[in-house]
């Protein structure tokens, strides 16, 4: 066979000759390059103004300029989800989403024991609020033989049983949180826990979660007995602006102080509960989850705290407005009383019954994520949940799994 001078055969192709046509191209559509011609070069540029041969901006490859990534781009696998959220940092819709679904993965449960607390902190406000509209309409109808007593008795009940039931609402709420913690720590996995099963989980942490009440309670309390005490010395000067001005400067001062301690402290219960942890070592620990996250932490439960108030006052206006219509239909009489009581009740228990979990759960879930974020404890989530998976159930030693041992960065 003849041989060119440079040594290579006659019918061998030159190194840098076209490349062949693609085996995915349809015969008679490739595109003829001519012979010395860069492939991807337009026929008649000059050798020095050759086209990019790599990916880019103004290349014949992909990812073309404004376009999405190029032929095989495989995007990152879904997180693993075995139960009410991925196992991964959550974003604010996985947070209320994963509520939802704890709320529906375990109605019985959740809904049970919320009704019961709702109950319980719902009776001193309904039968504040029963009395109080008895005392008005005797008031309407008969004003001009009101005391002064008599207004001053209707505003004592008024507020005293809506303190009341804040009181209880604190402690129900704070120990509802705790036992549902327990139920959310198994939906994490797709587990459910029947209501006796969650009780006896929680029920040997309840001295811990009342401790948890206490503390609280007297970091909320404080700032008020100082307040009361001061008014009282500020009227004692009969200074009537001086202790106006005084009261709305503390009113806003106050609420700022109990929006940062009670997010400091909001997930108090979880390491109660999910960690076995004392009363005072737990509130340490929430303290150490939220910082550095103090604001995203803050402006979730500021929204879940104006949702669930919205959802409480749309669910009890019919019940409080029956109960309302009812006592101004015949005042004084002790059946007016108890069906207005009744009806307020129930609209305050059936409000607060979906409520409540809602709150408790936002605020489980936010420690979940919260761990995540700074103990890569997702990865210790999504070991296990393959682990169950390949079992194929949910073993009761998932509740295990939060205790702070087993995150993967301390």
């Amino acid at each position: 066979m003849p041989e060119t001078p440079s040594g290579w055969s006659a019918e061998q192709p030159p190194p840098y000759s076209a490349p062949p046509a693609s085996p995915w191209t349809a015969p008679g559509s490739q595109q003829q390059v001519p012979y010395g011609q860069p492939y991807g070069q337009p026929y008649g540029q000059p050798p020095y103004q050759q086209a990019p041969t790599g990916p880019g901006p103004g290349t014949p490859y992909p990812p073309y300029p404004g376009q999405g990534p190029g032929h095989g781009y495989m995007p990152p696998p879904p997180a693993l989800r075995p139960g009410i959220i991925p196992l991964r940092p959550l974003r604010l819709g996985d947070v209320l989403d994963g509520t939802i679904k704890l709320i529906r993965s375990n109605p019985k449960s959740v809904l049970g024991l919320s009704a019961a607390a709702a109950l319980v902190v719902s009776v001193p406000i309904a039968l504040g609020q029963a009395f109080v509209f008895d005392s008005a309409q005797l008031i309407a109808s008969d004003p001009a033989n009101v005391t002064t007593g008599d207004l001053y008795g209707s505003l004592a009940v008024q507020y005293g049983s809506s303190l009341i039931s804040l009181a209880v609402q604190f402690v129900v709420v704070t120990l509802l949180t705790g036992v549902l913690t327990r139920i959310l720590g198994r939906a994490v996995f797709g587990g459910t826990v029947t209501t006796g099963e969650a009780w006896h989980l929680a029920k040997g942490r309840i001295g811990a979660l009342f401790g948890v009440v206490a503390l609280m309670a007297v970091i909320m309390v404080v700032p008020l007995v100082v307040f009361v005490l001061l008014i009282v010395a500020l009227g004692a000067t009969g200074e009537i602006g001086l202790v106006i001005g005084a009261t709305l400067l503390f009113v806003i001062a106050y609420f700022a102080y109990y929006l940062f301690f009670k997010t400091r402290f909001a997930f108090a219960p979880a390491a109660v509960v999910l960690e076995g942890r004392g009363p005072i070592d737990a509130m340490r620990r929430s303290w150490q989850l939220v910082t550095g996250d103090f604001w995203r932490v803050l402006g979730i439960l500021l929204l879940t705290w104006i949702l669930v108030g919205i959802v409480s006052t749309v669910l009890a206006f019919p019940f409080s407005l029956a109960g309302t219509m009812f006592s101004a239909m015949g005042a004084g009489t002790a059946a007016t009383a108890v069906v207005s009581t009744l009806l307020l009740t129930i609209g305050y228990t059936i409000g607060s019954m979906l409520t409540y979990p809602f709150e408790a759960g936002v605020a489980g879930l936010l420690y979940a994520d919260r761990r995540m974020r700074a103990e890569a404890f997702d990865l210790v989530l999504q070991t296990a949940a393959i682990e169950q998976q390949r079992q194929g159930w949910v073993h009761s030693s998932a509740d295990d799994l939060w205790h702070p041992s087993n995150s993967a960065r301390p």
